[in-house]
């Protein structure tokens, strides 16, 4: 399988190629016009008049996105900021614009402005790490997931719940983890007798409530787990999936989408986008921001 970083080469080539084409024909418009296939069927971001597709995010939520002072490993920039965006969700952004011939925007917001901002047209799209809920389906529309995320508990390596091999295990834990998420709002629940501290307001936030002994405990999801070992060596992580001891989650508690505004025509142009790409595709991609991300340095 070809490597992530060669794919999106590929596309800056073939869209300095298509460019090039049409400077020599005239046309210095950025408005992106749909396209009539030979069966008659349209293609394109016509919907995008200023031909900027407008991605939000945290930046502050690795390993899917994070902020960063440099373009390093192809990082870009946040709207009205001298920082760059960086992470799983720009490289899933940069992958959709160029596939839709557009220029990318990313905007910064903190997590309970992202739905907002798509309701209101703010931005186009939410690129966050948000899990296709029934909830969040009822005020924006999803595409198909562009990740699978399992769910997974972080605890201190020399704490008492190191050995924990279930749920149950957890039994009286403290315990928090970022607020409206499937995390906080549906697993801790299920840990008997836990005594639940108020919900951290970003990823970041509950892991340094972890590691700093305010809780035994946190729930999260594999991928962000898995960047925090590198910044936090003390922690362990606990992997339940697949056993009698699980958290209980369904499919759209895990599946991460795009989310859209309702009955906007971009959601079924990206998922044609996602529809070229694979599972393994997704944890290729996904393994390589974890390895770039600023805490691995």
């Amino acid at each position: 399988m070809k490597s992530y970083a060669k794919k999106i080469l590929a596309m800056v080539m073939a869209g300095i190629m298509v460019c090039g084409v049409l400077t020599a024909c005239g046309g210095g418009t950025k408005e992106t016009k749909a396209e009539t296939t030979a069966s008659g069927e349209t293609s394109g971001a016509a919907t995008i008049e200023d031909g900027v597709l407008k991605v939000a995010m945290e930046c502050g939520y690795a390993p899917y996105n994070w902020t960063q002072a440099t373009d390093a490993n192809g990082a870009v920039p946040i709207s009205g900021s001298s920082d760059y965006a960086y992470g799983y969700d720009v490289m899933m952004a940069k992958y959709v614009a160029e596939k839709l011939g557009l220029e990318l925007e990313i905007v910064k917001l903190d997590w309970d402005s992202l739905v907002p901002a798509v309701q209101s047209g703010t931005v186009d799209c939410v690129i966050a790490g948000q899990s296709i809920t029934a909830e969040r389906l009822q005020q924006v529309d999803f595409t198909t997931p562009y990740y699978y995320a399992s769910i997974i508990t972080l605890v201190n390596a020399d704490g008492p719940y190191a050995d924990a091999a279930s749920v149950e295990d957890l039994a009286g834990a403290v315990c928090t983890s970022q607020q409206n998420t499937v995390w906080y709002d549906s697993c801790l629940p299920q840990i008997p007798d836990a005594e639940i501290l108020p919900a951290q307001e970003s990823a970041p936030a509950m892991l340094v409530a972890l590691s700093s002994g305010k809780c035994d405990l946190v729930v999260t999801d594999m991928p962000t787990g898995m960047a925090a070992l590198i910044a936090y060596p003390e922690l362990k992580l606990l992997d339940f999936s697949g056993t009698d001891g699980a958290f209980e989650v369904s499919d759209e508690e895990i599946n991460i989408g795009i989310s859209l505004k309702k009955d906007s025509a971009l959601t079924e142009q990206i998922n044609g986008v996602l529809a070229e790409l694979t599972e393994a595709d997704f944890v290729e991609m996904m393994n390589e921001a974890i390895s770039v991300q600023p805490l691995a340095e």
